[in-house]
């Protein structure tokens, strides 16, 4: 009985792991990710936000959702940068993972290893609908994936990609609904809108 009681104890008090919530474009994953940081901080525990510092659309530092919600983060261009900045936090979030280097998976379990909690958000294809940067990754390493999914604009059924408007053939291109569109699979693939 004491070797069982044991073993939950430890289980309980790493409390490490990784989280990753993944959808198309406006379909809510930096809100989630908002939502459970703040869940985290009304449970008292001490958090931490990074983005890449290539995103500014909304902020040059804050995490900013579509619909306006933000929360104060720390920008960084590597993700080893997040091991130097994390102090003791209990807690951390990160958005826009697809834009990080491959090394973001490593980084997120040296964290989790070390009994952090980490909420990672991003984008999981890119505009051609095919896996984004360490998302594969970290979708695999984790305890948990959360797909969320916007409203196609075209037909409204749950839409799972993100259609470029603009005629860019780069891999990254920083846009809003003036670039891209959440579309289903269907008119997606029709591209004749």
């Amino acid at each position: 009985m004491q070797l069982t009681e044991d073993i939950f104890r430890r289980k309980n008090e790493s409390g490490g792991g990784i989280e990753v919530i993944c959808g198309s474009m406006f379909s809510g994953k930096t809100e989630e990710l908002i939502r459970r940081i703040n869940r985290a901080r009304y449970a008292k525990l001490s958090v931490k936000i990074f983005k890449p510092k290539l995103d500014i659309r909304y902020d040059d530092n804050d995490v900013v959702s579509h619909n306006a919600t933000a929360a104060a983060s720390t920008p960084v261009g590597k993700s080893a940068e997040i091991l130097l900045l994390v102090g003791h936090a209990q807690v951390v979030g990160i958005d826009e993972a697809q834009f990080f280097d491959n090394k973001l998976p490593d980084v997120c379990t040296t964290l989790a290893n070390k009994g952090i909690r980490v909420i990672v958000a991003g984008l999981d294809m890119d505009f051609k609908g095919r896996p984004f940067g360490p998302m594969p990754t970290l979708m695999a390493i984790a305890e948990s994936v959360t797909k969320v999914h916007a409203v196609c604009v075209r037909c409204g059924n749950p839409a799972l990609y993100s259609y470029r408007l603009v005629p860019s053939k780069e891999k990254v291109l920083l846009g809003e609904k003036d670039s891209y569109e959440p579309r289903c699979r269907i008119c997606y693939n029709s591209k004749t809108f």
